[in-house]
């Protein structure tokens, strides 16, 4: 039996490698890939316009990344007089690793929803935040902080591209190939996963296991049509290594 991880360049790979080195057949095939954010070129005016005590918001290491680079390339620094908080502990320590700066997380899962329930992100009248994010994010966290009273503004630091494959050779191939278990991390490539397979293969799509990383995506994939979830703690390399013992 082999797992399928689509999950984006470099990390689908490092999985992979892990999941063999322990004796696991595994396959990679991202279904997305990242690539520098159309607002990069923003990012330093959109960052001298805050304020001592504003607040940025990573929300992905792929932000981070990408923001971290573009930083560099302009010898401008994090500034320490900024609030950080990074959606999950894995991107907040990923930060961190690359700056020396502290950034605010929520332990038990890497999604807005559980950065949000933290005591200090409660009432944030007069803040001004900036969300550093991909393309086509959800909405639901610069809604709440705006309701919360933020002034919410955002700089697109990547973005996602489809990779093309051709779905009837993959459903083919994949299936000689035993493939049973499939790694998904986010609702975008659940639907490019479906979307990718012909209707001749569908039954075997959804006779997989699927792996996902929240309760959300568990539910996309419910009414997708699977019917065996299993959910990862986080989105992490290490969460979905366990997740697949």
């Amino acid at each position: 039996m082999t797992i399928l991880v689509t999950r984006p360049s470099p990390a689908g790979e490092t999985l992979v490698t892990a999941l063999r080195a322990r004796g696991q057949n595994a396959i990679s095939a991202p279904l997305i890939r990242i690539q520098p954010g159309n607002e990069l070129p923003l990012l330093t005016t959109k960052m001298a316009a805050l304020s001592p005590g504003d607040t940025l918001f990573l929300l992905s290491k792929n932000a981070v990344y990408h923001a971290n680079e573009r930083l560099i390339q302009q010898n401008y620094l994090w500034s320490d007089k900024f609030c950080y908080y990074g959606i999950g502990q894995s991107t907040a320590q990923y930060f961190q690793a690359l700056t020396g700066l502290p950034a605010g997380f929520m332990s038990g899962g890497e999604t807005s929803e559980h950065l949000l329930t933290r005591p200090d992100l409660q009432t944030l009248t007069g803040r001004r935040i900036l969300l550093l994010r991909g393309n086509g994010g959800r909405e639901h966290l610069a809604q709440t902080l705006r309701e919360r009273g933020a002034d919410v503004n955002y700089c697109e630091c990547y973005r996602r591209e489809p990779v093309e494959y051709d779905g009837g050779e993959c459903a083919l191939r994949w299936q000689e190939q035993q493939v049973n278990t499939l790694v998904v991390t986010s609702g975008e490539m659940l639907q490019l996963l479906r979307q990718l397979i012909p209707p001749a293969h569908i039954s075997w799509l959804f006779q997989c296991r699927i792996v996902v990383v929240s309760d959300r995506l568990a539910a996309i994939a419910h009414s997708l049509g699977w019917q065996h979830i299993i959910i990862a703690r986080s989105a992490d390399n290490e969460a979905l290594l366990q997740a697949l013992q």
